[in-house]
C-alpha cells in the first residue's frame, strides 16, 4: 500500500524540504500552498496523514484541523504539525483542535519519518 501525504505550508522552501525527505522513501506527496489549498485537495488527495504549519494566510494551521476534524470521510487521519513555533500554548490549542503531533522546523528528516511512520503504524 503507497501512503498518501498531504503537506500544507505557504513556504515554497519548506514544501520543497518535505518532498526531499518523503518522496525518496516511497510516500505519496500531495502539496498545498496555504490552509484553503489543502481543504481543496482534501478530497482528490484522500491523504492517510496531513502535515500542516500554524501560520499561513487566507486558512491558518488551526483551521485547518478544525475543518478536518468536522469532515465525516478525513476527521480520525492523523495531522501532524509542522511549524517554527513552539510555544505551550500553541501546541495545547493544536492539541484542543485535534492534532496528533508537533514538530517544530527546521526538522530532522529521519525524526520527520520515524514520526509519520509511528503515527501510522508501519
Amino acid at each position: 500500500m503507497t501512503v498518501r501525504i498531504l503537506a500544507i505550508d505557504d513556504s515554497p522552501t519548506m514544501r520543497s524540504l518535505v518532498a526531499a525527505a518523503l518522496e525518496p522513501t516511497g510516500f505519496e506527496l500531495h502539496l498545498a500552498v496555504d490552509g484553503v489549498a489543502g481543504i481543496e485537495c482534501l478530497t482528490q488527495a484522500d491523504p492517510h496523514l496531513v502535515i500542516t504549519d500554524i501560520n499561513m494566510p487566507r486558512m491558518d494551521g488551526f483551521g485547518v484541523i478544525e475543518t478536518i476534524r468536522a469532515t465525516t470521510t478525513h476527521a480520525s487521519i492523523p495531522i501532524l504539525v509542522l511549524t517554527t513555533e513552539s510555544g505551550a500554548a500553541l501546541k495545547d490549542r493544536a492539541r484542543r483542535a485535534g492534532a496528533t503531533g508537533w514538530i517544530v522546523k527546521p526538522f530532522d528528516d529521519s525524526r520527520l519519518i520515524d514520526t509519520i511512520n509511528r503515527v501510522l503504524g508501519i
